[in-house]
């Protein structure tokens, strides 16, 4: 070959290869002639004619997420920042649209975010703009469908990902929040103390019920026992008075044993003289009889009040 084709030869090789070129996966790229829309070129290996066509530009179709910082007020009067993040993709069948009727898609999908948030958020106090973030992101995504569609743009989710209020009002929330927290403990410990309380007048009320029970089953086993002793020495030809007088005597000496033996009694004086029993039986028994008088005088009165 003559050595002045060489570069004839070079410059062919380079206009063929620049005729070809290669369209990635999930893209579309876009052919122009001589500056005027030609096609729309898919993934795979493409041709175009060299030094006439251009690729113009290269479009995604994957889905895109855009996010969103606005700062707006709501009804309460308070400053808040949310995060709305913007799920998108140029629509396969709309490139053109896509490509040739917005320069900066991004801004405007912030500026419509922009316009519904503060249209929306002004409406609700803080507590509403938390439980109803979900009505937030729908609002924005119904609004960006219906504004992005013609543009070859479609709005797959909108997401509000972030609510941060002021600093002093989140510290204020924390305060309120501890407090009730602090109120619902001191119930709670104020309803357990309340029924400690109750459930241990009812144990003194039963251990008192018990207790009275127990005395009184005491004083009937010792009045049993009482009349089986005196039934026993009549028996032996010892009348009712003699034998109500010996049992008398015979518990007087064994409270003074007992007394003797328990080491750490208390100073207690008791008659010890053999005759303590039998006086001590005959008070009782004047006692018994006196009381029976002023028992019947009383009765007698209040017939007698009756009477007239």
């Amino acid at each position: 070959m003559p050595f002045y084709l060489i570069p004839f030869v070079v410059f062919g090789l380079l206009i063929l290869i620049s005729s070809f070129f290669i369209v990635k996966q999930q893209s579309a790229a876009i052919i122009e002639r001589f500056g005027k829309f030609q096609s729309i070129r898919h993934s795979g290996l493409q041709m175009k004619i060299p030094l006439v066509d251009r690729v113009a530009g290269r479009l995604s179709l994957k889905i895109q997420q855009l996010d969103v910082i606005i700062e707006t007020k709501t009804l309460d009067d308070v400053f808040v920042r949310l995060k709305v993040s913007v799920q998108y993709k140029v629509i396969k069948d709309k490139v053109y649209d896509a490509f040739y009727k917005l320069d900066y898609p991004h801004d405007q999908i912030t500026s419509y975010v922009f316009d519904v948030v503060r249209a929306e958020v002004p409406k609700m106090k803080l507590d509403d703009v938390f439980v109803k973030k979900d009505d937030i992101a729908l609002a924005v995504k119904a609004e960006l469908n219906d504004a992005m569609l013609d543009y070859g743009f479609d709005i797959i989710k909108t997401l509000v990902t972030d609510i941060d209020p002021d600093a002093q009002v989140k510290a204020a929330m924390n305060r309120i929040n501890a407090s009730e927290r602090e109120k619902i403990a001191a119930q709670f410990e104020g309803d357990a103390a309340r029924i400690l309380i109750v459930e241990k007048a009812k144990a003194e009320a039963e251990s008192k019920r018990l207790q009275g029970q127990g005395i009184a089953d005491q004083r009937r086993e010792i009045a049993r026992g009482l009349e089986e002793s005196v039934e026993v020495l009549n028996r032996v030809g010892i009348n009712s008075q003699e034998a109500s007088a010996l049992i008398v005597v015979t518990q007087h000496y064994d409270t003074l044993q007992s007394l003797g033996e328990e080491t750490n009694s208390n100073l207690i004086l008791l008659p010890n003289a053999p005759q303590a029993g039998s006086n001590m039986l005959n008070d009782m028994v004047a006692s018994f009889a006196a009381s029976n008088q002023i028992g019947e005088a009383m009765k007698e009165a209040r017939n007698n009040k009756k009477e007239k």
